[in-house]
């Protein structure tokens, strides 16, 4: 299966100048872990996660004074849609993190991919595979 298979082509992308708490907002509003940061002044994307939220915070800092760009992860390891899931998680797990921005052929955001997206395919076929062998 390919990273076009299990992402989420839904992607909230916001500017850097927008605070910890409108992010924090617009992320739970669509139950979703992470944002796009978009830059236009540098035309760099990078991504805010939940746990850049939750670093901040725990740490005492100001959600509604603090800014995503700020607290961006602007050196994002991208993937493309033909990348299988397998790559994915390998490059999740050898990088720390849990999401992907997936890139389009123009390098624009075409959609994430998360470890919640991957287990969720993976999770039928294996089950599938399991009930097979048992009978």
């Amino acid at each position: 299966m390919l990273v076009r298979d299990a992402m989420s082509t839904v992607v909230l992308t916001i500017g850097p100048a927008h605070t910890l708490r409108q992010a924090a907002r617009l992320m739970s509003a669509r139950r979703i872990g992470a944002a796009v940061v978009h830059d236009p002044d540098t035309c760099g994307l990078g991504i805010l996660t939940e746990r850049d939220i939750l670093d901040a915070v725990g740490s005492g800092q100001d959600p509604d004074v603090e800014t995503a760009g700020s607290h961006t992860t602007d050196d994002v390891v991208f993937a493309s849609p033909a990348w299988t899931l397998d790559k994915a998680a390998e490059s999740m797990t050898h990088g720390g993190f849990r999401h992907l921005i997936v890139l389009d052929g123009d390098g624009g955001p075409m959609g994430i991919v998360s470890v919640r997206d991957i287990i969720r395919c993976w999770t039928p076929s294996r089950q599938r595979t399991a009930a097979l062998t048992t009978r």
